[in-house]
């Protein structure tokens, strides 16, 4: 019988773990697969790649997925410009002949040739088209990638903890669901809520952590939002109330007199509907 020696995620002080989402990352480490991380934005799937690598005590890579984004993009680029300026006024001290000096690694090629092991997040693959995606899943799968222009073959030194956001914008391919565990992080109930923000407010008494944070789920509910406010909108909105002098929490008990409303909505579309919602309360 062996003994698995994996690195075990915890959570960290600021970010709380539900107990499902950590055996799905423990797994995902344990069986070096790269983790999908699906959910609506705030609900802390970008955070989770930083909680991982500061409980672990390992460096963070972070590539953030753009439409026009090519695979290669990602791994590595070639800087002809640059090359071709030293050809001409020779006064940099490079070697022109040597295109190993013109070649600097994206974000996963930084990850593969680090000399310790890494959290390599890719955030909001769902960006990219279906190509991106299949031929990121090749490298991932190979630990390993071409350098075309030198024809030399970079593999990875140590295997990085891949987790791979969405925001289910646009549907994935079938090959990369196929080849990635898969979490969905729902947005947090009220009761895990409170939890989030008492790790990062511990001070902050019992009468003004339950009425903001029914405040903020009533206004989550009203209809027609685009953007509903989210765990970080909440967050910046009590460490602004609590910076206000002589603020008073007895002012969440009226949603007709909520202060700084517009912590909380960031389109203003959302907070013209917030705002009517509560004049209809005043009438």
């Amino acid at each position: 019988m062996t003994t698995d020696c994996s690195p075990q995620f915890t959570g960290t002080m600021s970010y709380i773990l539900d107990p499902e989402l950590a055996r799905v990352v423990n797994a995902a480490i344990r069986l070096e697969l790269p983790l999908l991380i699906k959910g609506e934005p705030g609900t802390g799937k970008t955070l989770l790649a930083q909680a991982i690598a500061d409980n672990l005590e390992l460096p963070l890579i972070q590539l953030n997925v753009k439409s026009s984004m090519k695979a290669v993009d990602a791994l590595y680029h070639y800087d002809t410009l640059t090359r071709l300026n030293d050809s001409r006024f020779g006064d940099s001290g490079r070697d022109v002949s040597d295109i190993n000096q013109y070649i600097r690694m994206g974000k996963i090629g930084q990850a593969f040739t680090s000399e310790q092991r890494t959290v390599l997040l890719i955030d909001e693959i769902d960006k990219a088209d279906s190509d991106f995606q299949d031929d990121l899943l090749d490298v991932l799968d190979q630990m390993s990638f071409d350098l075309i222009e030198v024809d030399r073959t970079v593999m990875a030194q140590h295997r990085p903890i891949v987790i791979i956001t969405s925001n289910a914008k646009r549907d994935l391919s079938d090959p990369f669901l196929g080849r990635c565990l898969f979490h969905h992080i729902a947005f947090p109930s009220r009761q895990f809520m409170e939890r989030i923000v008492q790790a990062h407010f511990p001070d902050l008494s019992q009468q003004l952590l339950r009425r903001a944070v029914e405040v903020f789920y009533r206004f989550r509910a009203i209809d027609g939002v685009d953007k509903k406010p989210a765990t970080r909108e909440l967050l910046h909105w009590i460490r602004a109330l609590i910076s206000e002098p002589g603020f008073d929490p007895e002012q969440l008990a009226d949603e007709r007199t909520i202060p700084l409303l517009g912590l909380l909505f960031k389109k203003s579309d959302d907070l013209m509907r917030a705002k009517r919602h509560t004049k209809q309360l005043v009438a």
